[in-house]
């Protein structure tokens, strides 16, 4: 068998891995989807996903702490100032990564009657997907794709 060219660079550097770091809890996930989908004041975030207060304000901490989302001040008449929580452009760029998680779950972890949510175009409201696509255009399957050292890449000293 031979040795996967991978193991010629290291990972200490590797961007999927400091992603995750960020994004890898469940809760983060489950808030970034409420934000997504509208919800995005504390009280109805808490409420809507079921997240204990001290996860909920945790993982928006460390979400606006990294740019992903931002902080809104609001005041409702008689009450103190609150904030409600908005995608930043960083935070947007993850919709397809999200949309690509639950297209998988509808195919493989929906409930016998299918997923409870469906993704449209707003303007024709014909349903979204995301695909692969290389620089040239081509639509590329997962098997089709290959990983080659980087600009940033380090050699392995393992």
């Amino acid at each position: 068998m031979s040795t996967p060219p991978a193991l010629a660079w290291s990972v200490d550097n590797c961007t999927l891995g400091r992603a995750m770091a960020i994004l890898g809890e469940r809760w983060t996930v489950v808030v970034l989807r409420e934000v997504f989908l509208g919800v995005r004041r504390f009280d109805d975030i808490r409420r809507h996903a079921g997240i204990p207060r001290q996860v909920l304000t945790d993982r928006l901490a460390t979400l606006v702490a990294h740019g992903i989302l931002r902080k809104e001040p609001y005041r409702e008449d008689g009450a103190r100032t609150r904030h409600e929580y908005r995608l930043t452009e960083k935070g947007l760029e993850l919709q397809p990564i999200l949309l690509a998680i639950s297209h998988w779950g509808d195919r493989h972890l929906a409930d016998p009657g299918g997923p409870p949510t469906v993704f449209v175009h707003r303007e024709c409201e014909q349903p979204v997907h995301v695909e692969v696509r290389c620089a040239a255009g081509h639509a590329v399957e997962p098997r089709g794709v290959a990983t080659r050292p980087g600009p940033g890449v380090r050699p392995f000293a393992g």
